[in-house]
Formats: C-alpha cells, sequence, structure tokens
C-alpha cells in the first residue's frame, strides 16, 4: 500500500500540487461554496478540527479534476504545514484531525454526488488513511439514520468506534474536547445548520474568506509565482481503484437511498425530500 501510494504521488506530481492554484479566483470561490469543508479551530489537545458540509456540497460548478485537485490541497496544506506546526506548539506528535459532518440537507438527490465522493474517498483511502481520529456526525436527518443503519455492520470495527452520531447540532458534546471559538458555526446553536450560511459570516468557515481558506489559498499562489508555473486549467489526478469493501460499502448506500426513495414517492408523489 505505500509503495502503490508513493508511485501515486511521484506519477501524479503530488509533491508540487501545492505549486498549482485553481484560477481565476471566482471559480475557486464556486469550488469552496459547493465541496464545503474548513478548518474551524482545535480541540483542547490542539487536534486540528475540519468541519464538513455534507448535506450541501453540490460539487456543480466545476469538474471533477478540479473538486479532486482542491481536496488533495487541504490535506496536503494539513499534512506539510498545520499538523507540524502543532505538533511543535504542543511538544508531542499530532497526525490526526477530528472531522465533524453536518448533515444538514441531505436528500436522496445526493446520489447524483456519488461519484465524485467515491472518488475523493479512494484518495484519502488509499494515500491519507488513518489522518481522522474522530469523525462526529451532526444535524442527522432520517435519510442519514436509515442509511447508517444497514452501513454501520459493514465497516471495520475500528472504523464503527470512530464515528460517533450526536444529538442535533452536538454542540454540549463537542464543548467538552472544544472551546467555544473552535466550534463549526453549524455546531453553534440547535437549527444553525450549512444552509444558514451566510457570505458575511466571519466564523463560516467553508467561505473562502475564512482566515484557513486565504492562507491557504495565498500559499499555493505565492509558491506558484515563486516557480513561475501559474496557469490556467485543473490537475488531472489519476483516482485510485476503490477497494472492494468500499465498493460494496457504496452499492448498499445506492440501494438504501432508491429503497427509500420509492417509499417516499408512494408516501409524498415526488419522492424528493
Amino acid at each position: 500500500m505505500l509503495v502503490e501510494s508513493l508511485n501515486w504521488r511521484i506519477q501524479n506530481e503530488i509533491d508540487n500540487i501545492l505549486e498549482k492554484p485553481i484560477i481565476p479566483v471566482d471559480l475557486y470561490r464556486s469550488i469552496r461554496d459547493t465541496q464545503l469543508i474548513g478548518l474551524s479551530g482545535y480541540s483542547n489537545e490542539g487536534i486540528p478540527v475540519f468541519a464538513v458540509g455534507v448535506g450541501l456540497s453540490t460539487y456543480d460548478k466545476a469538474s471533477v479534476n478540479y473538486y479532486v485537485q482542491s481536496h488533495i490541497q487541504i490535506n496536503e496544506f494539513r499534512d506539510r504545514f498545520i499538523l507540524p506546526t502543532v505538533t511543535k506548539k504542543y511538544g508531542r506528535p499530532i497526525t490526526t484531525c477530528i472531522k465533524v459532518l453536518d448533515m444538514t440537507g441531505l436528500k436522496l438527490s445526493a446520489l447524483n454526488q456519488m461519484k465524485i465522493v467515491t472518488a475523493i474517498s479512494a484518495v484519502d483511502d488509499l494515500n491519507y488513511p488513518e489522518k481522522t481520529e474522530t469523525y462526529y456526525i451532526v444535524n442527522a436527518p432520517y435519510i442519514f439514520s436509515a442509511c447508517w443503519k444497514v452501513v454501520k455492520p459493514l465497516l471495520q470495527e475500528r472504523t464503527r468506534k470512530k464515528v460517533h452520531v450526536l444529538r442535533g447540532c452536538g454542540r454540549d458534546e463537542l464543548l467538552k474536547i472544544m472551546d467555544y471559538s473552535s466550534l463549526p458555526h453549524f455546531c453553534r446553536r440547535e437549527g444553525s445548520g450549512s444552509s444558514k450560511r451566510s457570505s458575511s459570516d466571519p466564523d463560516d468557515c467553508f467561505s473562502l474568506d475564512h482566515p484557513f481558506h486565504q492562507e491557504l489559498y495565498n500559499f499555493i499562489q505565492e509558491q506558484a509565482l515563486n516557480q513561475e508555473l501559474i496557469k490556467q486549467g485543473s490537475l488531472h489526478v489519476k483516482i485510485p481503484e476503490q477497494d472492494p469493501q468500499d465498493a460494496k460499502i457504496v452499492e448498499v448506500i445506492q440501494a438504501e437511498f432508491h429503497k427509500l426513495g420509492v417509499q417516499n414517492g408512494s408516501a409524498n408523489g415526488d419522492g424528493k425530500e
């Protein structure tokens, strides 16, 4: 697995990916508005907390290549700069992060994004393994609960132990491990899911205007200028072949979504929620 990962890095020039900005900036802003992820802060133990807007990420403003490139750039910035910085600050190795997944807005139409989500998942599983210490699921609607019930038994025990489904926005539980200032914006009050986003909200860690994304984007631009590499166009990264067990899980999720769609269509006549 390590050899394959090293070969993937060499073949796709991953070591240089932080020198390849996504331009123009309006395109990058569109990606940030449709691939909802950001660094909201740090736990009491110094572990980076990444917020992910699962339910409202639409991945519909750019090609798959751009979204994969953006995702890998965040991974690389985390591993090369964020984790070493907190390791130095706390005087002990910090090699993982915490992810808070907001399920606000999750609908059956999420099946349309399954291809790109699966691609990103394959990149993470095979080339950035064991980088997430804990997954916290918040604002989970019924559709998530139904899928989780059938997926959970298929997961390896060590993966199951990492996943914690919290009640509501999860604020009270999360405040046990981090300060209020590090809470993702969608966890700060009940009903404050990522659907309540405001472009002027300084605490919205999904926004390009948030300090984390500003730092990341400016860093990549600076590296590109130093290398005189700024040019338009996405980076074509080869997507690793999915693990058979992960492929099976995707099939189960798709089947469950279809079943819920049929049930909901029978009850409501539209099957959209």
